[in-house]
This record gives structure tokens, sequence and C-alpha cells, in this order.
């Protein structure tokens, strides 16, 4: 099982039509990067559970009835009198979306140390990223999760920078940097690396992330397809599935549940037997992820795909 830590909200979309210009129909699914993770993992067989705040209001007592609909473990689910977050998107020109956060004081936000239980034995990997990693408080508290359980089990870190609810790039750099440095799988956006690091090498910056804890480090370029660099077995490389577009909503985190579930299924989900994988299962893990994130680009919304769909 893995624990997936950060955001749960709802993505609110404005849905086309004829409406009147004093008349908006919104379309609300819940989502978050950490919660479509976990969902992801779910819908690809693979046992996983969600640690985030939870609100006591009517949207956030919705979100725990999803993660039971589709199979996540809510043991960790921290429970606050506090709002639900909502993320308003607009989608681009190219189906990229465009993200507007009403998170302020919001319940996934909140959880503290205090509120770290003992993890079970199950949980073998634990996933972080998004702005949860540098919101306070709960910034600091995966910061000291990560620290305490990076030599039991395996970390893996999407950064996943949104600008729109912390834009200090500083302060995204040193919190990407100190989880980087505990982590042993990292994935990352080509345009996440541009608003971190301008002007660095993509190469550069995977290369040195190798040179800490992790072992891996995959980095999606979105039409380009993927890379995949290996500490042991050096760089990987796949095209794109050609689909047709509706939105990339939810790709980068239907790739990063396809990654943890291909791991977990080839029994590679310990820092130890990541250090030990062949170079045909990199081949294998980088097709899988970029295989899965072309369904979630093929319809609208973070929509994930389930197993079976993936030929």
């Amino acid at each position: 099982m893995y624990l997936v830590c950060g955001e749960a909200l709802f993505d609110v979309f404005v849905a086309p039509g004829g409406a009147p210009r004093n008349r908006l129909s919104l379309d609300a699914v819940a989502g978050g990067s950490p919660f479509n993770v976990a969902v992801g993992l779910s819908r690809l067989g693979t046992p996983s559970a969600l640690f985030t705040g939870m609100s006591q209001d009517h949207l956030g007592q919705q979100l725990p009835q999803v993660l039971e609909d589709e199979g996540v473990d809510r043991h960790y689910l921290i429970d606050f009198d506090a709002p639900t977050t909502l993320a308003m998107v607009a989608l681009g020109a190219n189906g990229s979306p465009v993200y507007s956060f009403r998170g302020e004081g919001c319940a996934d936000r909140l959880p503290r140390e205090e509120h770290l239980a003992p993890l079970s034995e199950e949980i073998r990997g634990i996933h972080l990223g998004s702005y949860s990693i540098v919101t306070a408080p709960i910034a600091d508290t995966l910061l000291s999760l990560v620290r305490r359980e990076n030599k039991r089990r395996l970390i893996s870190l999407d950064p996943n920078i949104r600008l729109n609810v912390e834009p200090d790039l500083a302060r995204w750099r040193e919190r990407v940097e100190a989880i980087a440095a505990l982590a042993h799988l990292i994935k990352v956006s080509d345009e996440d690396l541009a608003l971190l690091y301008p002007g660095e090498a993509p190469e550069s910056i995977a290369k040195r992330w190798l040179q800490g804890s992790c072992e891996l480090v995959a980095l999606t370029r979105g039409r380009e397809g993927a890379q995949l660099f290996s500490r042991r077995h050096g760089e990987f490389y796949v095209t794109a599935v050609a689909v047709t577009v509706r939105d990339t909503v939810g790709a980068g985190d239907t790739f990063q549940a396809a990654l943890l579930s291909f791991l977990h299924d080839q029994h590679l989900d310990t820092a130890q037997a990541l250090a030990q994988i062949q170079r045909d299962q990199l081949q294998a893990l980088l097709a899988f992820a970029v295989q899965a994130a072309a369904i979630t680009c093929s319809r609208r919304g973070p929509d994930l795909p389930y197993r079976y769909e993936i030929v």
C-alpha cells in the first residue's frame, strides 16, 4: 500500500454552453493532485490511502465518500472545522488547465505533526507533492514524515508547482530540494523545472538529484513524451502516445500513479529493490506510465484510467 499525502479539493469547471452572461454552469469534480494519485492507484489495482485534512462542510463530506467508492483507505484522514478548498479551472487553447485556488485556511492545509500517527506495516511507500509541500502547517508536517520514514519506506515526490497558491519560487526550491534529498523516486514536468531552475538543463538537475537518495527521476515533456534518468542505467526515452486531447487535467497524476503501480506490481516498491531495477523493467515502467497518461488526456477532467484500459 502507498500512503499519498496532500490536498483534497474540488476542481470547478465552467461548463461550455450558451448561458446568459449573468449565469455560469459549473461542474465540480473531486480532485487535487494527491487525491487523484490515490484514486489512480486504486483504479490500477494498487492499494492506497490518503493523508490529508477533511472539512466537515457539505463538500468535505463528499470527498471521503468518493474515496470509499474508489477503494481508497480513509484511515489517515483528519477532520477539521474548516472549509473545503476549491480550484477554479479554465482550459487553455491546447487543453492545458489554468488554476485559481480558493484555499487559504482550508482543511487540507491544516494537519500538524501531532496528527502523524504511526504508519501501518502494510504501507510500503509514501508519495507527496503539489502545494501541500509549501503551505503551512501541512508542509512542515510532511517534511517531518519524510525525514522519519525515508529509511524504512519508499519516498516519492512530484513537485507539481502551483505559483497561484504560493508565488515565492525560493520557498518552492527550498522545500523541493529538502524532500528531493530524501526521496527515492522523483517525477517532475519540464514546465516545473523551467519555473524552478530557469536556464538549467533538465538533465543536469536530474543528475544532481541522483547523487542523493534518489534512484529514478521521471521527466514528463507533454507532447514530446517522457524521459527516465536512472542512477544505475542512465537515460531512457519514450515518445508520447497519439490521442485526441480533450484536456490534460490529471495527466501528470495519472503518470505518477502508473509509475507507483508498476513498481508495486513488479515488487520493486522499496528503495532497495529500486536500486536493483533492470533496464528492461525501466523501459516497461516508462511506457506503462505514458500510455496511462494518454488515456486521461483523451477524456475531460481528471478521469484516471482503470487497469483493464491499459493494454
